[in-house]
């Protein structure tokens, strides 16, 4: 097993994983991603895709992207969204490590701040989260669907 950045060649694995993220992804390609790929997060130095690939297969991941900011006195801060660990390979210490791939990533662009959202109902998650050090009470976050999915 390795873990790494990940890459255009990782990405149909990828969409098949983010099938267990919740469910929304629905008829989303890998044509379609490579897309985006090409387009938005190839040569990004703000947006990372960081993975546990086990035989060609990438079992784990999160995505980071750094968000420059005007306050902290110029320190940006980092989101983490999309977090997932292939249902067979759980418990094992991996996401844990993806996510300390993220957290490195946020240190070494000097963040100030690592965020990230979780569904509410996923109290497993968030024990996870604070077994990492974040804090779930420090902040409330609102989300504004534009879309239906």
């Amino acid at each position: 097993m390795e873990f790494r950045e990940l890459n255009e060649g990782d990405l149909d694995s990828l969409i098949k994983l983010y099938e267990q993220l919740d469910g929304a992804n629905g008829n989303f390609t890998t044509e379609a991603a490579r897309a985006i790929w090409k387009s938005e997060i190839e040569g990004n130095k703000n947006i990372k895709y960081f993975g546990a690939v086990d035989g060609g297969k990438v079992i784990s991941t999160c995505f980071c992207i750094i968000i420059p900011n005007l306050t902290r006195i110029g320190s940006s801060a980092c989101f983490v969204e999309n977090v997932v660990t292939d249902k067979d390979y759980r418990g094992q210490g991996i996401g844990r490590k993806i996510m300390g791939m993220a957290i490195a990533f946020a240190r070494e662009r000097d963040c100030y701040k690592v965020i990230l959202e979780s569904a509410s109902f996923r109290k497993e998650a968030h024990q996870f989260y604070r077994n990492l050090g974040f804090d779930g009470e420090a902040k409330k976050a609102f989300i504004m669907k534009l879309k239906d999915y």
